[in-house]
């Protein structure tokens, strides 16, 4: 099919190029392209750009340390459920897992007896205020009844401030909650599994990944050729296809004895949630090299012989084989460094069957 389309276009250009131009002389025969081949191309007008280079740097895909939350369970006991698994995503405040606890049950207790004690202290300080009145008691007594209430509205206050903090619930049992939304990063927590009071380790890493970092490695070699708010287009294993664009935003300037490289960090929207978490990326930064030239698409340009070819379009009669010097490509643009002017208009789509018609 694609071998009858390309002969079907190339008879179109020989028709074409049997039509006569409209001069004086109708014996001249001159190149002509018709209506359909010039619907069938497209043109680009040639400027002047900054020349830009470029260098590849490889790294991995990081979530934003802003944006994390590491959650550890304040109390020990039994793990009697898990809700959630790696890589789900969780609201703030859902339940991520259950541990039954007779740490919890002690705090309840505390709670009610903070509760007795107010109660308690606010009977004693009426019955010091009545005595008192009845001259059966000093104003001393009454004083030293409403330090005891203070003391003990005091104790169930700070109770109650950490039942708030830990969410914890009446009975035996401590949910550990999402402090954040996010995606789980990170789990260390089974069922069944026994917690120590004092085991310190993470259960569950959570993080918020509509922004990501692309941390990339650079060599000691390259470190002088990178800077903050060089451009950076960013690839990855799994969408080779998709390209992020974003920006050196900091550099780390310190060598890791190991690697001997640096780290670079662009930020990179992820409003699909695409990108994940160690992930492996290439990151292509590109930067300006202070000088200008002609910059057209790499698709303008015809390479056979060995050398460079671009079809300048004047009009549909006057079409141009021009060969050109090509000082470096840079993604789909290309840098000419000589056989170009500013404002002239290349063929910029299926000029190569127009340089066939005119040079075979």
């Amino acid at each position: 099919m694609k071998q009858i389309i390309f002969c079907s276009f190339i008879l179109l250009v020989a028709v074409g190029a049997c039509k006569k131009k409209p001069k004086d002389d109708d014996t001249k025969v001159a190149f002509s392209m018709s209506d359909t081949m010039l619907a069938r191309c497209e043109f680009y007008t040639t400027s002047t750009k900054d020349v830009k280079n470029e260098i590849r740097f490889f790294g991995k895909i990081e979530p934003d340390n802003n944006k994390t939350a590491q959650v550890y369970s304040i109390v020990g006991g039994n793990v009697i459920k898990i809700n959630v698994e790696l890589g789900d995503y969780v609201k703030k405040g859902q339940v991520l897992a259950v541990v039954k606890s007779s740490e919890v049950a002690e705090f309840q207790k505390e709670k009610q007896d903070a509760i007795s004690d107010v109660a308690v202290s606010e009977k004693n300080l009426q019955v010091a205020k009545d005595m008192y009145a009845g001259k059966l008691s000093s104003e001393k007594d009454v004083v030293a009844a409403e330090k005891a209430l203070e003391k003990s509205k005091t104790e169930l206050s700070r109770i109650n401030e950490v039942y708030s903090i830990y969410n914890l619930q009446s009975g035996s049992t401590f949910n550990i909650t999402a402090p954040i939304s996010g995606f789980i990063v990170h789990k260390d927590i089974s069922s069944n599994e026994q917690l120590r009071a004092d085991k310190s380790d993470v259960l569950f890493s959570i993080a918020e990944i509509n922004e990501v970092w692309a941390m990339a490695n650079v060599n000691e070699s390259d470190i002088s050729k990178v800077e903050i708010g060089y451009e950076a287009e960013v690839s990855t294993l799994s969408f080779p296809d998709e390209k992020y664009i974003g920006k050196i935003d900091k550099i780390f300037n310190t060598i890791d004895p190991d690697t001997k490289a640096m780290k670079v960090r662009v930020r990179i929207p992820n409003a699909s949630f695409k990108l994940k978490p160690e992930m492996n990326a290439t990151v292509t930064v590109r930067f300006s090299e202070n000088q200008q030239m002609i910059a057209i698409p790499a698709s303008a340009v015809i390479f056979e012989k060995n050398k460079n070819w671009v079809m300048v379009f004047k009009d549909r009669y006057n079409v141009e084989t021009r060969r050109i010097e090509v000082y470096r490509q840079v993604g789909d643009q290309i840098y000419v460094s000589s056989g170009l002017k500013e404002g002239e208009k290349v063929i910029s789509k299926n000029g190569i069957f127009i340089y066939d018609a005119l040079n075979d």
